[in-house]
């Protein structure tokens, strides 16, 4: 059985000196189980203070965001290569950045692609938005998404490679999705992969779900067949919360 994956999106909460101390609490909580890979995501200025500071055998540290280019005049942007040897994955395509500061399909591709270069994996995150849902159009948007933000990958590099999904409508709004729903995404997920790469990297890939995870509701998306984790937003904010799910993690 694989490792099952938890990820913690601090998104923009902490300043640095926060930050530290609420590391320093998680570590003293987590019990480090071999069936669990835990993954904490600070903010980016953060993100080089903490790496001194996380004991990589309890949690390891991801990225929310990176720019494709290794270098060059591009001001304000933090590129993949700098992150190496401070993070082990990066979160790319996620809903907020999609949706707020519109990032296109084009600049998630060459960041995907950037990360697998960087030898740092990404977590491509996926979803549809509640039109879209409502409209029945989530597999067509999924699939697009799919396609889209992997072009650049190739099978042998899909085992690095983690999928999300997180439906917009569900982030941060309180609403989750029904777990029939869920499988159903897996589902879609693992065939299109076949599709694109074959079998064994539709296999190796870990797919992820991400929408109002609390500790109430981690266990019965974490029974779901063939979904090998989670990504967590304001739970992953709380130690008690998500060393609460990670323990529900290790004792499925």
């Amino acid at each position: 059985m694989s490792k099952k994956l938890i990820i913690g999106n601090w998104k923009m909460n902490f300043n640095m000196h926060e930050a530290s101390l609420y590391l320093h609490k998680l570590m003293s909580m987590l019990a480090t189980h071999r069936d669990v890979e835990v993954v904490v995501s600070p903010t980016m200025l953060t993100l080089q203070s903490l790496s001194l500071q996380v004991n990589r055998r309890i949690a390891k540290l991801a990225a929310q965001n990176c720019y494709w280019r290794d270098q060059g005049a591009y001001t304000g942007e933090v590129p993949v290569a700098h992150l190496r040897g401070i993070a082990d994955y990066v979160l790319i395509g996620h809903s907020e950045r999609r949706h707020i500061f519109i990032e296109s399909e084009k600049d998630i591709r060459l960041k995907v692609r950037a990360a697998i270069r960087n030898r740092i994996k990404p977590v491509l995150c996926i979803g549809e938005t509640i039109n879209e849902k409502t409209l029945g159009e989530t597999k067509d948007v999924l699939v697009d998404q799919l396609v889209s933000g992997l072009a650049n990958i190739t099978a042998e590099e899909m085992e690095n490679v983690i999928i999300a999904y997180e439906p917009v409508w569900a982030i941060g709004t309180g609403e989750k999705a029904r777990l029939d729903d869920v499988r159903q995404v897996v589902q879609i997920i693992r065939q299109q992969i076949t599709q694109l790469y074959g079998r064994k990297a539709a296999e190796q890939v870990k797919v992820l779900y991400g929408g109002s995870i609390d500790v109430d509701s981690a266990a019965d998306y974490l029974r779901i067949a063939k979904l090998d984790g989670l990504l967590i937003g304001t739970a992953s904010i709380d130690a008690h919360k998500f060393t609460q799910i990670v323990e529900k993690a290790h004792k499925i």
